[in-house]
Protein backbone atom coordinates (compact mmCIF):
# COMPACT_ATOMS: atom_id res chain seq x y z
CA UNK A 1 0.00 0.00 0.00
CA UNK A 2 1.42 3.56 -0.50
CA UNK A 3 2.43 5.22 2.12
CA UNK A 4 2.53 9.20 3.02
CA UNK A 5 3.94 10.93 5.68
CA UNK A 6 2.90 14.32 6.72
CA UNK A 7 4.99 16.16 9.34
CA UNK A 8 3.70 19.26 11.12
CA UNK A 9 0.14 17.92 12.21
CA UNK A 10 -1.85 20.10 14.75
CA UNK A 11 -5.86 20.60 14.85
CA UNK A 12 -7.99 19.04 12.80
CA UNK A 13 -8.97 22.39 10.88
CA UNK A 14 -5.84 22.47 10.87
CA UNK A 15 -3.43 22.02 6.96
CA UNK A 16 -1.58 19.12 8.21
CA UNK A 17 -4.82 17.38 9.57
CA UNK A 18 -6.37 17.82 6.20
CA UNK A 19 -3.53 16.76 4.17
CA UNK A 20 -3.75 13.92 5.95
CA UNK A 21 -7.34 12.95 5.54
CA UNK A 22 -7.17 13.56 1.89
CA UNK A 23 -4.77 11.51 1.06
CA UNK A 24 -5.68 8.72 3.01
CA UNK A 25 -9.19 8.80 1.69
CA UNK A 26 -7.47 9.06 -1.98
CA UNK A 27 -5.97 5.43 -0.77
CA UNK A 28 -2.70 6.11 0.84
CA UNK A 29 -1.77 4.93 3.64
CA UNK A 30 -0.60 8.01 6.16
CA UNK A 31 1.87 8.45 8.60
CA UNK A 32 0.48 11.12 10.91
CA UNK A 33 3.45 13.56 12.66
CA UNK A 34 4.01 16.22 14.62
CA UNK A 35 4.51 16.84 18.46
CA UNK A 36 1.50 16.46 20.24
CA UNK A 37 0.22 12.88 20.52
CA UNK A 38 -3.40 13.87 21.24
CA UNK A 39 -3.63 15.38 18.65
CA UNK A 40 -1.89 12.84 16.37
CA UNK A 41 -3.93 10.34 17.64
CA UNK A 42 -7.20 12.03 17.09
CA UNK A 43 -6.82 12.70 13.25
CA UNK A 44 -5.38 8.99 12.70
CA UNK A 45 -9.06 7.78 14.33
CA UNK A 46 -10.92 9.96 11.81
CA UNK A 47 -9.07 8.46 9.34
CA UNK A 48 -9.56 5.01 10.40
CA UNK A 49 -13.62 5.14 10.98
CA UNK A 50 -13.60 6.73 7.44
CA UNK A 51 -12.50 3.33 6.09
CA UNK A 52 -8.61 4.56 5.86
CA UNK A 53 -4.76 3.71 7.26
CA UNK A 54 -3.43 5.79 9.44
CA UNK A 55 -0.55 5.39 12.39
CA UNK A 56 -0.05 8.70 14.68
CA UNK A 57 3.96 9.06 15.16
CA UNK A 58 5.13 11.67 17.48
CA UNK A 59 8.08 13.22 16.04
CA UNK A 60 10.21 16.45 16.12
CA UNK A 61 11.33 18.20 13.00
CA UNK A 62 14.60 19.34 14.16
CA UNK A 63 15.80 15.81 15.64
CA UNK A 64 17.52 13.95 13.14
CA UNK A 65 17.00 10.42 14.91
CA UNK A 66 12.85 11.33 15.02
CA UNK A 67 13.30 11.70 11.71
CA UNK A 68 14.87 8.93 10.52
CA UNK A 69 12.76 6.51 12.48
CA UNK A 70 10.04 8.24 10.83
CA UNK A 71 11.04 7.55 7.50
CA UNK A 72 12.11 3.80 8.40
CA UNK A 73 8.79 3.15 9.66
CA UNK A 74 7.21 3.92 6.31
CA UNK A 75 9.41 1.70 4.64
CA UNK A 76 9.70 0.58 0.99
CA UNK A 77 6.03 1.90 0.72
CA UNK A 78 6.62 5.72 0.81
CA UNK A 79 5.56 7.65 -2.12
CA UNK A 80 4.45 11.05 -0.70
CA UNK A 81 6.59 13.15 2.02
CA UNK A 82 5.08 16.60 2.77
CA UNK A 83 7.00 18.82 5.18
CA UNK A 84 4.50 21.16 6.56
CA UNK A 85 6.60 21.95 9.69
CA UNK A 86 7.34 25.70 10.85
CA UNK A 87 5.99 28.26 12.92
CA UNK A 88 5.10 32.19 12.40
CA UNK A 89 8.21 33.91 14.48
CA UNK A 90 7.43 37.85 14.75
CA UNK A 91 10.04 39.93 16.24
CA UNK A 92 12.41 42.93 14.97
CA UNK A 93 16.00 42.00 14.26
CA UNK A 94 16.87 44.71 17.20
CA UNK A 95 15.50 42.94 20.00
CA UNK A 96 15.70 39.59 18.83
CA UNK A 97 18.04 36.90 21.26
CA UNK A 98 19.99 34.85 18.71
CA UNK A 99 18.46 31.41 19.69
CA UNK A 100 15.16 32.91 18.98
CA UNK A 101 16.79 33.57 15.44
CA UNK A 102 18.43 30.17 15.15
CA UNK A 103 14.85 28.38 16.27
CA UNK A 104 13.07 30.00 13.68
CA UNK A 105 15.51 28.51 11.29
CA UNK A 106 15.99 24.94 12.71
CA UNK A 107 11.67 24.47 12.19
CA UNK A 108 11.33 26.17 8.89
CA UNK A 109 14.37 25.52 7.51
CA UNK A 110 16.91 22.73 9.07
CA UNK A 111 13.59 20.16 9.79
CA UNK A 112 13.02 20.79 5.95
CA UNK A 113 16.70 19.64 5.11
CA UNK A 114 16.70 16.54 7.24
CA UNK A 115 12.99 15.34 6.15
CA UNK A 116 13.92 16.13 2.56
CA UNK A 117 17.22 14.45 2.89
CA UNK A 118 15.37 11.14 4.25
CA UNK A 119 12.70 11.18 1.82
CA UNK A 120 15.01 11.30 -1.42
CA UNK A 121 17.26 8.41 0.40
CA UNK A 122 14.13 6.26 0.08
CA UNK A 123 13.00 7.28 -3.22
CA UNK A 124 16.30 7.27 -5.79
CA UNK A 125 16.41 3.83 -5.41
CA UNK A 126 12.85 2.72 -6.77
CA UNK A 127 12.86 5.94 -8.98
CA UNK A 128 10.01 7.30 -8.08
CA UNK A 129 8.09 9.62 -5.25
CA UNK A 130 6.62 13.33 -4.59
CA UNK A 131 8.44 15.39 -1.79
CA UNK A 132 6.57 18.32 -1.29
CA UNK A 133 7.10 21.73 1.03
CA UNK A 134 4.92 24.41 2.56
CA UNK A 135 5.97 28.31 2.31
CA UNK A 136 4.69 31.07 2.92
CA UNK A 137 4.29 34.48 2.19
CA UNK A 138 7.72 34.72 3.91
CA UNK A 139 9.22 32.73 1.34
CA UNK A 140 8.96 34.91 -1.10
CA UNK A 141 9.93 38.46 0.39
CA UNK A 142 10.76 39.92 3.17
CA UNK A 143 8.75 42.00 5.55
CA UNK A 144 9.36 44.31 8.58
CA UNK A 145 8.94 42.49 11.79
CA UNK A 146 9.46 39.10 10.10
CA UNK A 147 13.24 38.71 9.53
CA UNK A 148 13.66 35.43 11.47
CA UNK A 149 10.53 33.66 9.60
CA UNK A 150 11.47 35.39 6.05
CA UNK A 151 14.56 33.99 6.05
CA UNK A 152 13.91 30.51 7.43
CA UNK A 153 10.96 30.35 4.96
CA UNK A 154 13.03 31.68 1.90
CA UNK A 155 15.73 29.36 2.67
CA UNK A 156 13.47 26.58 2.64
CA UNK A 157 11.76 27.22 -0.43
CA UNK A 158 15.47 27.52 -2.09
CA UNK A 159 16.27 24.15 -1.04
CA UNK A 160 13.37 22.66 -2.11
CA UNK A 161 13.70 24.36 -5.54
CA UNK A 162 17.85 23.11 -5.15
CA UNK A 163 15.84 19.53 -4.76
CA UNK A 164 13.43 19.69 -7.57
CA UNK A 165 16.48 20.17 -9.78
CA UNK A 166 18.85 17.73 -8.37
CA UNK A 167 16.53 14.96 -8.26
CA UNK A 168 14.15 14.93 -11.24
CA UNK A 169 15.91 13.37 -13.46
CA UNK A 170 16.17 10.07 -10.61
CA UNK A 171 12.31 10.37 -10.85
CA UNK A 172 11.22 12.95 -7.96
CA UNK A 173 9.23 15.37 -7.97
CA UNK A 174 9.61 18.05 -5.42
CA UNK A 175 7.31 21.01 -5.11
CA UNK A 176 6.55 23.74 -2.77
CA UNK A 177 3.33 25.21 -1.72
CA UNK A 178 3.14 28.97 -1.43
CA UNK A 179 0.26 29.66 1.14
CA UNK A 180 -0.06 33.36 0.69
CA UNK A 181 -2.08 34.93 3.68
CA UNK A 182 -4.18 33.75 6.69
CA UNK A 183 -5.60 30.00 6.70
CA UNK A 184 -9.28 29.65 7.69
CA UNK A 185 -8.68 26.93 10.54
CA UNK A 186 -8.15 26.49 14.32
CA UNK A 187 -4.78 28.73 14.88
CA UNK A 188 -6.30 31.83 13.03
CA UNK A 189 -9.59 31.58 15.01
CA UNK A 190 -8.36 30.70 18.20
CA UNK A 191 -5.79 33.70 18.21
CA UNK A 192 -8.57 36.03 16.81
CA UNK A 193 -11.73 35.12 17.27
CA UNK A 194 -13.06 37.98 15.41
CA UNK A 195 -11.60 36.45 12.41
CA UNK A 196 -14.41 34.46 11.80
CA UNK A 197 -16.80 37.41 10.67
CA UNK A 198 -13.89 38.12 7.84
CA UNK A 199 -14.07 34.22 5.88
CA UNK A 200 -13.65 35.97 3.00
CA UNK A 201 -10.02 37.21 4.09
CA UNK A 202 -8.87 33.90 4.48
CA UNK A 203 -7.75 31.01 2.68
CA UNK A 204 -9.74 27.66 2.68
CA UNK A 205 -7.80 24.75 3.94
CA UNK A 206 -9.92 22.50 1.28
CA UNK A 207 -8.64 24.54 -1.55
CA UNK A 208 -4.73 24.55 -0.36
CA UNK A 209 -5.20 20.65 0.08
CA UNK A 210 -6.82 20.93 -3.46
CA UNK A 211 -3.32 22.46 -4.84
CA UNK A 212 -0.94 19.67 -3.07
CA UNK A 213 -2.91 17.03 -4.48
CA UNK A 214 -3.09 18.47 -7.99
CA UNK A 215 0.83 18.87 -7.16
CA UNK A 216 0.84 14.54 -6.64
CA UNK A 217 -1.02 14.01 -9.40
CA UNK A 218 0.91 15.76 -11.59
CA UNK A 219 2.63 13.29 -14.85
CA UNK A 220 5.96 12.85 -15.15
CA UNK A 221 5.93 14.95 -18.29
CA UNK A 222 4.06 17.99 -16.78
CA UNK A 223 5.44 18.92 -13.34
CA UNK A 224 5.02 21.74 -11.60
CA UNK A 225 7.60 23.00 -9.35
CA UNK A 226 5.87 26.00 -7.38
CA UNK A 227 2.14 26.45 -6.76
CA UNK A 228 0.76 30.05 -4.74
CA UNK A 229 -2.41 30.07 -3.24
CA UNK A 230 -4.75 33.46 -1.85
CA UNK A 231 -7.82 34.88 -1.64
CA UNK A 232 -9.20 37.14 -4.50
CA UNK A 233 -8.67 39.98 -1.63
CA UNK A 234 -5.40 39.26 -1.28
CA UNK A 235 -2.79 41.85 -2.30
CA UNK A 236 0.19 40.32 -3.73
Amino acid sequence: MKTAIVIGVGPDRGLGAQLCKRFAADGLKVIVAGRTLAALEAVANDIEKAGGKAVPAVADATSETDIVDLFNAAGEDLDLAIYNAGNNTPGKIIDMEADYFEKAWRVACFGGFLFGREAVRRMVPKKSGTLLFTGASASLRGRSNFGAFNSAKAGLRTLAQAMAKEYAADGIHVGHVVVDGAIAGDKIMTRFPDAAGRQETLISIEGIVDGFAFLYRQPERAWSFELDVRTSKEKW
